[in-house]
């Protein structure tokens, strides 16, 4: 496997995957799940990020301290990707949020861009990009790719799940981005969906199932 791609092996995260793979899992206990496994990636990822020392004033007296080197911006793929929004943020408040729109010809299984809004500065920000499910690995290949054009460098990937052709297809064409994911599964099936996978992350986190 690609020494970019990051398997979180956790306790939390194991039980919580297993709850959102659950088809019985109801849309508030899936939102749950899919917060706790995304404040845990994002433990995980930010041990990348770089420190600059600071002073700070406790009541007793300027001590030092830190803070983060660079901005930190999300960039979630609609709509699954705004799932996991609120779990990176409550592990980084100081995040600036983008986002980005893709959405997957069932015919041809190849992403077509219908949305992209960022904030200033993307390439001078540690830019982390959420998406449930990396499956074939060519809508977020794209989305990099649209970032990398508008200047992002900084580049890292979280997902619940990843399938090993996406992982392949991320390693190939973009073998600077890490990837952190919570779970790796067996295979796509005929139409591209993970398997054993969750389903539709997006419907089950919205309840438009």
């Amino acid at each position: 496997m690609s020494k970019n791609f990051f398997l979180i092996e956790h306790p939390i995260v194991k039980r919580d995957v297993t709850i959102l793979r659950d088809k019985n899992t109801d849309s508030e206990n899936f939102r749950a799940a899919l917060q706790r496994v995304s404040n845990i990636l994002a433990v995980e990822l930010s041990k990348e990020f770089k420190l600059t020392k600071t002073e700070v004033e406790t009541p007793l007296e300027t001590t030092q301290g830190v803070k983060l080197t660079h901005d930190v911006i999300l960039v979630p793929v609609l709509r699954a990707g705004l799932g996991m929004v609120n779990g990176f943020l409550q592990i980084i408040p100081e995040a600036k949020v983008g986002h980005i729109g893709l959405q997957r010809d069932e015919e041809t299984l190849k992403p077509v861009e219908y949305y992209y809004k960022v904030p200033k500065h993307l390439e001078s920000a540690e830019v982390v990009m959420l998406d449930p499910m990396l499956a074939t690995g060519g809508s977020a290949s794209e989305a990099l790719k649209y970032l990398k054009k508008r200047g992002a460098s900084k580049l890292a990937f979280a997902c619940l799940v990843a399938a090993p052709e996406g992982i392949e297809k991320i390693k190939t064409e973009h073998p600077d981005v890490k990837i952190f994911a919570a779970a790796m599964d067996r295979e796509l099936n005929t139409k591209g969906y993970i398997l054993p996978g969750l389903g539709d992350a997006g419907d089950r986190t919205f309840g438009t199932l």
